[in-house]
């Protein structure tokens, strides 16, 4: 019965029915009920008139989920019949943020598709709604959410048709704010949200020429109403001129003054994202600045004008108005002050204060850092500005102490730049040989002789300046000094030392930025740093302040300033700093105590492995006292004296073991000798393998035994670890064991074959296959090892290739996929990279053994064979590099199984595999640009690359190969744009009309293409962007911004992180980081260097 009166929708749907019913499926009722409900709620949605019921169900439901479902039906309304199907009855509708859930999916997805009167409409229709809600104080507030709502969506609008299609939006706006107070304020809303998504959130979501428009449309606003005698500049309580350029002479009504809070707010919010791009005469040649200090001091606007303020402390651009933020700065330091008194305790104030205390402290902190970051230099004049300089840097490092993680790296980040500007003038100034130096951690000579006057003076006065905030900077860093990934004993929330289970990523980089401005920090003054270090272990040693806390970080601290000194000082510094804390170990009871000490100490011993390398006495009573902690049962401390044992021993094993045997036998110049002593070094595995053999060649059953087996593989690892370190050196000995490997490596081949046939693929996983298994992958390990090594002698190459080719290429052939092994196509990939264009001849039968078997293995999924996958389109780049004419005497069919292979590999999901196609299929149109057959080739591929190409390119899952993708296609546009295709490569067969050049034919086919692969983009936007790609052929840069512009304007990339289409600058920007901080001794820590650096 109730069903019967919910499907009946001749008259009002029965609304406490459907709230019910509603109810019911989602989870009220029993399960028989939820299914009933279901299939209700299903027939209603389908139902042609039940989207008329939508409005009578917003109106008196108070239920969500029913409101949710109204939603549904109307938005698939939307859908099917477009906008004017709903607005009919949008006007009398209560819940507009219903209307603008609807709304807001049609404009995401469908705007462009739209015809122009259903756009007009529902433009007019969210601003009439905005107007409706907003003109009236009590809806105002009682529907801000919904208000809210529709302003996001009318920016979303505004994205797409201002200021091409909706050029009176500013004017339209500034007139409505002018009806009313509350009006005004949303108008301030809005505004602050179009600041927001042109100028903050467009990256990746617009393309550079849309955001370019907006940003100008925004400025031209600002100049054609800000410049109105009628529009005068007042905000707050001569509220703002425009909002400082959108909202003109909003501030009066009826030629009064606004005095309302909640409209002060607003504006002072909007004007904060309105000043990072206003002109700069609306800040600097008006009171703004005066007005904002005014607010400065009421409690009320004190955060949003400290905001304001902060953004005008953070604008960039030359001196002309110095004199304006030396006043600001001085003004707003007098008013600080009595705000906040110097002498606060600024941590345990913010520790007490209230929310909106502890957020004027967090807007304090931006304040400080962002006006040093730019006019720091500004109040280095005169001592009136000093005074007032050291005065905020003192609030800044006290502000630095407050136990807040986020106002602390706001701090940090800034105490980083300041020390690194003070540092690397300095550092500019030393001579060639000192920066040579430097990476072996050398002292950097921080006044070199004859730069005391001129501009050594400036930066010594400089230095001077600063001496007094860089000292207490430098207790700041080592009493907050964050835990490095070294550390493995750590204190609960229960106050026990425990075995870190979860690294903290935040913590590791706030340490990585701690330990750079630590090592700026010692640069400036050693002997400051060691007398701070050393005056706070001796009160540690004293139990003055000994607590685990103090004690971690003041060791972390010492072991983050590794390399920082010359050597002489470091090693002064580290016996004292080790002998105090091998003291405190002793005198200290507890095993907590005792396992913090512990952990202190392994960590400070393990970053300096110069000093250690250079004390052998120091580095064996540090070794011994490492045994000693492995002996410890506290959690942690067994792992990481382990850790620093390893740590120690790679860093320092020349002092643990002798050289390497293999490396004095290649160093020895006598070749007679060098001989024998490889015949005496290989003398037991030799006879061993002398003695197997002898017994296989009587019973070849003896090789399968297990044990056997084994002794195989130890003496194959052996070999390969000798032909590892002696390279060419090691031919007598391989060649006495050669021929007889490969005949074993056939004869466990035919073993693997004959199981996986009889057993089916679960016999590959037996122990017994898998260690015949390991055994032909030790063989072909040698092998490759040895041809890797080895001089590229010709003769080595005809002595070892020629006999591989059937026991190696031929066993691969004919073996079963599963059993085949993927280090045969590396072994050969390896031999063609050696030997390059004398191994033509040889291709061909490479090309039989290995292509047709290993694409069939490969090509019936994305997931089997994951190694052969890799390893084969190496071999085949291999190929292309170095014997390309071997190619080209391919087969067509065998060329187009080459071309379906490459095309396969990068379409792979893999991003290693995909990559490896990429680089592969840029080699192979190289080389046939360069040859005789570069017309036939294109002809047949030109069009088919392009496709595949495009596809990829615009496929989100392969993002990474960008940079790839875009070399590609310069390459094909580059080609069809020379000329330098002197035959067409368009069918004439199929296509008759007579094109009047390449370049003509791939414009039309590519717009075609696009056209079809992105319905939702107009035919205009398409041949823009084809137009664009052949006009920036022949600037890279140029051509790869297009391109990216394109992908962010299509849906398919509009809402995802892209920054993989930026991977190409980011990796620049991080290799110049690496070599700034090689240069600078100390910043990459000694223990984290090659080893070729640092061990001698």
């Amino acid at each position: 019965m109730a069903a019967e009166k919910l499907r009946d929708l001749s008259q009002p749907i029965d609304v406490p029915l459907l709230d019910a019913t509603v109810a019911a499926f989602y989870g009220t009722g029993s399960k028989e009920q939820r299914t009933a409900a279901d299939q209700i709620l299903r027939e209603l949605q389908n139902n042609p008139d039940m989207w008329l019921q939508v409005m009578h169900i917003l109106q008196n439901t108070q239920n969500l989920n029913t409101k949710f479902f109204a939603l549904q039906v109307m938005f698939t309304k939307v859908l099917d019949c477009g906008c004017n199907a709903v607005l009919s009855i949008a006007g009398n509708c209560i819940s507009c943020y219903a209307i603008a859930e609807v709304l807001e999916g049609v404009i995401k997805y469908r705007w462009n598709a739209l015809p122009a009167e259903q756009r007009d409409g529902m433009k007019n229709f969210i601003s009439d709604v905005i107007v409706q809600l907003s003109g009236n104080e009590a809806s105002f507030r009682t529907e801000r959410l919904y208000v809210n709502k529709l302003n996001i969506i009318l920016v979303q609008i505004l994205k797409h048709e201002w200021p091409a299609r909706w050029r009176n939006f500013i004017p339209d706006l500034v007139s409505a704010a002018k009806t009313s107070e509350t009006i005004c304020e949303n108008c301030m809303a809005i505004l602050k949200l179009l600041s927001e998504e042109v100028f903050d959130f467009s990256r990746g979501e617009m393309t550079q020429q849309k955001i370019k428009d907006l940003k100008q449309s925004l400025n031209r606003s600002g100049n054609n109403f800000c410049s109105k005698e009628d529009l005068p500049l007042r905000w707050a309580t001569m509220v703002p001129r425009e909002a400082h350029m959108g909202c003109g002479g909003m501030g009066k009504w009826n030629g009064k003054v606004s005095q309302r809070t909640e409209l002060i707010r607003a504006t002072l919010s909007t004007l904060h994202a309105f000043l990072s791009w206003i002109p700069l005469g609306y800040i600097f040649e008006s009171p703004l600045l005066e007005t904002l200090l005014k607010f400065f001091p009421m409690p009320a606007y004190r955060n949003l004008t400290l905001q304001c303020l902060t953004e005008v402390a953070s604008l960039q651009f030359e001196n002309y108005y110095d004199a304006q933020y030396v006043k600001m700065y001085n003004i707003f330091m007098v008013q600080l002050q009595t705000i906040l008194p110097p002498t606060t305790n600024i941590p345990e104030a913010y520790a007490q204060g209230s929310s909106e205390e502890q957020a004027f402290i967090q807007n304090l902190a931006l304040f400080f850092t962002l006006f040093y970051k730019v006019h720091i230099r500004i109040l280095e004049s005169t001592q009136e500005n000093i005074s007032a300089l050291l005065m905020g840097l003192e609030y800044l490092i006290n502000i630095s102490y407050v136990d807040d993680t986020e106002v602390f790296k706001v701090c940090l980040d800034y105490w980083n730049i300041l020390v690194s500007e003070l540092f690397e003038p300095h550092r500019s100034l030393e001579n060639p040989a000192a920066t040579a130096t430097n990476m072996m951690g050398s002292q950097v000579s921080l006044m070199p002789p004859g730069m005391v006057d001129g501009l050594g003076a400036q930066l010594l006065h400089r230095r001077q300046l600063y001496s007094g905030p860089m000292s207490k900077l430098r207790m700041l860093m080592i009493c907050r000094m964050a835990k490095p990934e070294e550390v493995l004993i750590v204190e609960d929330e229960n106050g026990n030392i425990v075995r870190e289970t979860l690294k903290d990523s935040d913590v590791l980089v706030q340490y990585k930025i701690m330990r750079e401005t630590l090592i700026y920090l010692s640069h400036l003054d050693h002997d400051d740093t060691e007398k701070q270090m050393l005056g706070k272990l001796s009160k540690q040693l004293s139990g003055k302040d000994w607590t685990w806390n103090t004690l971690n970080t003041l060791c972390w601290a010492i072991g983050s300033i590794s390399g920082s000194m010359i050597e002489e000082q470091e090693n002064r510094f580290l016996v004292m700093v080790i002998r105090d804390l091998l003291n405190l170990c002793e005198v200290t009871k507890g095993k907590d105590n005792k396992a913090v000490i512990a952990s202190n100490i392994m960590y400070v011993v393990g970053q300096y492995p110069r000093f250690l390398r250079a004390h052998w006495k120091f580095l064996k009573t540090v070794v011994n006292k490492l045994f000693e902690f492995m002996h410890e049962t506290h959690p942690g401390v067994q792992d990481m004296a382990c850790d620093t044992f390893l740590k120690i021993v790679q860093k320092c094993r020349r002092k643990f073991v002798i050289p390497q045997v293999g490396s004095m036998i290649q160093a020895e110049p006598d070749a007679q000798k060098r001989e024998e002593y490889l015949q005496r070094l290989m003398v037991l595995p030799t006879q061993k393998w002398l003695e197997i053999i002898g017994q296989a060649r009587q019973n070849v059953d003896f090789l399968k035994d297990q044990d056997v087996i084994r002794t195989v593989l130890n003496i194959l690892q052996t070999n390969t670890s000798v032909a590892t370190s002696l390279g060419t050196f090691f031919l007598p000995q391989i060649s006495l064991i050669f021929l007889d490997m490969l005949n074993v490596y056939r004869m466990y081949s035919e073993l693997i074959s004959k199981s996986i046939a009889e057993g089916g693929p679960y016999a590959s996983r037996t122990s017994y296959v898998k260690l015949l298994r390991s055994v032909k992958r030790e063989t072909l390990k040698l092998i490759e090892t040895f041809l890797d090594k080895a001089e590229n002698q010709p003769g080595i190459g005809k002595q070892f290739v020629p006999p591989m080719m059937d026991p190696v290429l031929g066993d691969y052939a004919r073996n079963v996929p599963d059993a085949r092994e993927s280090e045969v196509l590396s072994l050969f990939a390896t031999i063609i990279n050696k030997y390059k264009a004398t191994m033509i001849e040889d291709i061909p039968h490479i090309f039989e053994a290995v292509f047709q078997c290993t694409l069939e293995m490969i090509t019936k999924n994305f997931e089997d064979y994951p190694e052969h996958r890799l390893k084969f389109f190496s071999l085949l780049r291999a190929i292309a590099t170095h014997c390309f004419p071997a190619l080209i005497c391919l087969s067509s069919q065998q060329l187009k199984f080459v071309m379906d292979s490459i095309i396969w590999a990068f379409r792979h999901t893999e991003r290693n595999i995909a990559e490896t196609g990429l680089n592969l299929l840029l080699e192979m149109l190289s080389k046939f640009q360069a040859s005789e057959f570069c017309n036939q080739f294109y002809r047949t591929y030109f069009l088919t690359i392009e496709q595949e190409i495009f596809a990829v390119l615009t496929d989100t899952f392969h993002k990474p190969g960008f940079k790839l993708h875009v070399l590609v296609l310069q390459h094909l546009f580059c080609q069809a744009e020379s000329g330098a295709l002197t035959e067409p490569i368009w069918d004439a067969a199929t296509n008759s009309y007579p094109y009047p050049s390449n370049a003509a034919f791939v414009r039309e086919f590519t717009i075609k293409l696009l056209s079809t692969s992105f319905p939702n983009m107009t035919a205009a936007e398409v041949t823009q962007f084809v137009n664009g790609l052949f006009e920036s052929t022949k600037d890279l840069s140029a051509f790869k911004t297009h391109i990216r512009d394109f992908l962010i304007q299509s849906k398919e990339f509009s809402a995802q992180d892209n920054k993989d289409l930026y991977a190409e600058e980011a990796a620049a920007q991080r290799e110049r980081e690496r070599q700034r901080m090689l240069s600078i001794p100390g910043l990459i820590a000694p223990i984290e260097l090659q080893d070729e650096m640092v061990d001698s």
